[in-house]
C-alpha cells in the first residue's frame, strides 16, 4: 500500500514537471528564453516548446504588425497656424530579443516617440503641406520615428497623418478664400466664351460681308423661324442698304463760322432797315389787294366816284 502511494506520488509530480516544462508558441509569435537571468542565443519557433522548470523563464513576443493610434497633438505650424494632429503608426517586431532586452515596454517607447515626431512635423510644416502634401509629410515622420525604433529591433511599415483640425476662424476663411477662387474661375470661363464667341460673330459678319446674298438667306430663314411659332405681330428689319443710301444722297450741313454767325447778329441799323421795307412792301400790296377786289365786284377803277 505504501508503494503503491509513493508511486502515485512520483507520477504526479513527474506530471507537473512535465506540464511545467511545456509551453506552446504561435504561428505568429517568438519565445525568448531566459535560463537563470540570461537569454539564449536563438528565439524560440512555433510549435511545443520545453524548458527547465523552475530555472527557464519564456517570454512570448507578437511578430503581427500593430497598429498604434498617435493621439491629437497640438501645435503651431510654420506660417503660425494653430493646428490640432493626430496621426497612426504601423509596426512590427523584427528582433524578439532586442525588443525585449533592449527597451523595457517598446509599445509605450513608440507611442512616446511618434507623439514627439508629429509635434515636430506640425513645426517644420507650412498648413498648405499639412492639408495637400501628406504623403511627404508621413515619410519624413515614418523616418523620425524608425531611426530610434530600429535600435529596439521594432521596424515603422508606416506612418499616416489621419485628420487636421483648424479653428473655426480659419475655417471661415478658407471658405471664403475658396468661394472667391471659385467665382473667378466661373468669370474666367465666361470671359473666354463670350470672346470665342464676338470671335465667330467676327467671322460670320466677314463673310457676310463678302456675299450679301447670305445675309439675306439668314434674313429669311429668321422671318420663317419666326412665323412658325404662330406668332400674331412680326416685325421685319428695315433695310440697311436704303440707309446707306440715304446717307449718300444727303448733303452735310454746313456748321455755320464764327463771321457768318456774327454777321447775322441783329444791330440797330440793320433792325431799322428792316422795319422800313417791311412797311414799304405793306404798301405796295394795299392797292393790289385794292384792284383784285374791285375786278372780282364787278367795279373799273374810276368809278367810285
Amino acid at each position: 500500500m505504501t508503494f503503491l502511494v509513493v508511486a502515485l506520488t512520483i507520477l504526479a509530480v513527474l506530471a507537473a514537471l512535465a506540464i511545467a516544462s511545456t509551453r506552446v508558441v504561435k504561428q505568429y509569435e517568438r519565445g525568448v528564453i531566459y535560463r537563470l537571468g540570461r537569454v539564449l542565443r536563438n528565439p524560440m519557433r512555433p510549435g511545443l516548446v520545453f524548458i527547465v522548470p523552475f530555472v527557464d523563464r519564456l517570454q512570448k513576443v507578437n511578430m503581427q504588425i500593430v497598429t498604434m493610434p498617435v493621439p491629437a497633438q497640438d501645435g503651431i505650424t510654420r506660417d503660425n497656424v494653430t493646428v490640432r494632429v493626430d496621426a497612426v503608426v504601423y509596426f512590427r517586431v523584427i528582433d524578439p530579443i532586442r525588443a525585449g532586452v533592449d527597451v523595457q515596454d517598446y509599445l509605450s517607447a513608440i507611442g512616446q516617440v511618434a507623439q514627439t515626431s508629429l509635434r515636430s512635423i506640425i513645426g517644420k510644416s507650412d498648413l498648405d503641406d499639412l492639408l495637400c502634401d501628406r504623403e511627404k509629410l508621413n515619410q519624413g515622420m515614418e523616418l523620425m520615428i524608425d531611426s530610434p525604433a530600429g535600435g529596439w529591433g521594432i521596424h515603422i511599415e508606416r506612418v499616416e497623418i489621419k485628420d487636421v483640425a483648424l479653428p473655426e476662424s480659419m475655417k471661415r476663411s478658407m471658405s471664403r478664400q475658396a468661394e472667391a477662387e471659385r467665382e473667378r474661375r466661373a468669370r474666367v470661363i465666361t470671359a473666354n466664351g463670350e470672346l470665342q464667341a464676338s470671335e465667330q460673330l467676327a467671322q460670320a459678319a466677314e463673310v457676310m460681308a463678302e456675299h450679301p446674298a447670305a445675309l439675306q438667306l439668314r434674313l429669311l430663314q429668321t422671318v420663317v423661324e419666326v412665323a412658325a411659332e404662330k406668332n400674331s405681330t412680326l416685325v421685319l428689319p428695315f433695310p440697311v442698304e436704303l440707309l446707306r443710301f440715304l446717307e449718300r444722297t444727303t448733303p452735310p450741313e454746313q456748321t455755320p463760322t464764327p463771321a457768318e454767325i456774327i454777321a447775322a447778329e441783329p444791330t440797330p441799323a440793320r433792325m431799322l432797315d428792316l422795319s422800313t421795307a417791311t412797311l414799304e412792301h405793306a404798301l405796295v400790296r394795299v392797292p393790289v389787294q385794292s384792284d383784285a377786289r374791285s375786278r372780282a365786284l364787278g367795279i373799273m377803277p374810276g368809278q367810285c366816284g
